[in-house]
């Protein structure tokens, strides 16, 4: 009983609380039919956004001003190189994920270096940056929409026992990034960098080597989706990845997590992917149209980041 009155406490538990009513208000449109079907879109789409979400939650555990506004072009860049070199051969769909694995890892590294040799603030070299990996996907995919081999596509659209394969995917990596943030060495540096990043310094931390592996580490993650979206949808189109800079921070905002730093709450990077794809469908369910979405759509995001305030930052 104890614990059923402790979760409004979890920073997490509104989020998926707003899921859960998004959901249901959805299925009143239809007498609760279609429920399964809407289920397993939330799951399959949210998983995307989870994912790059869980590399942004990192980059914002740094503490204010630091933020990766270069995974929407990233994704499309190693979704576009993947899939190209690919050429819709199944035996290249490990060497097209190490290709992508590779872009993400380039990518980080630069928005690194712009950030550490240049002096250049966390948001403007990312923004940058990210002028310069779409200039790149643009100029190599020239108009061009390359299918990908056909056992990936089964493979991110398919599902096993009811559930999405791609949920499975985000769920795992889920689980990963929250034993690496509760239980590593490396998790205890990132939280402590964005507490006090001149208290981690004197106390030994590496903060550039934390930096960089946050940068890179984001970066990683969000070509991974690129990779997995631009096989999911088709193919790489160079608008893959727009809609995902906003959604990248707002799943890290509404899933608990402090925007100022030194404290991430992995479970909530879910309920926020989840909510963020349910409340539009509730919305453009109830005919709603584009202006009306958005502006119901930011009330509702205010609302959630509100009461999980009120409600405190434990875990």
């Amino acid at each position: 009983m104890s614990a059923l009155v402790a979760l409004p406490r979890k920073p997490w538990f509104w989020a998926f609380a707003a899921s859960a009513i998004a959901f249901f208000a959805t299925l009143s449109l239809t007498d609760g039919r279609g429920g399964a079907e809407l289920l397993s879109a939330a799951l399959t789409f949210a998983s995307f956004s989870a994912i790059v979400g869980l590399g942004q939650m990192f980059v914002i555990t740094l503490g204010p001003g630091n933020v990766d506004l270069s995974i929407p072009s990233t994704m499309t860049l190693a979704g576009t190189l993947s899939l190209k070199f690919m050429d819709g051969l199944t035996g290249l769909v490990l060497p097209g994920l190490g290709i992508a694995l590779v872009v993400g890892l380039a990518a980080g590294a630069f928005n690194y270096l712009l950030i550490r040799l240049l002096r250049i603030p966390p948001i403007i070299a990312t923004l940058s940056a990210s002028f310069l990996y779409q200039s790149l996907a643009i100029w190599w995919n020239r108009g061009l929409r390359i299918k990908p081999p056909q056992a990936l596509a089964e493979f991110t659209t398919d599902s096993f026992a009811g559930i999405p394969n791609m949920t499975y995917v985000g769920v795992l990596i889920a689980v990963l990034s929250w034993i690496i943030l509760e239980r590593s060495i490396y998790g205890r540096w990132v939280s402590a960098f964005g507490q006090n990043t001149r208290a981690a310094r004197l106390s030994g931390v590496p903060v550039e080597a934390v930096r960089a592996m946050t940068y890179v580490s984001s970066a990683v993650l969000a070509s991974f989706t690129g990779y997995l979206l631009a096989s999911f949808s088709g193919g790489a189109a160079l608008n893959m990845g727009t809609e995902y800079l906003l959604i990248s921070i707002a799943v890290v905002v509404i899933g608990g997590s402090s925007i100022a730093g030194g404290n991430s709450n992995v479970p909530g990077i879910w309920g926020g992917a989840l909510l963020m794809f349910l409340v539009v469908s509730m919305l453009n369910s109830y005919g709603l149209g584009a202006g009306v979405r958005l502006i119901m759509t930011g009330t509702i995001i205010i609302a959630i980041v509100a009461a999980a305030s009120g409600k405190g930052r434990a875990v």
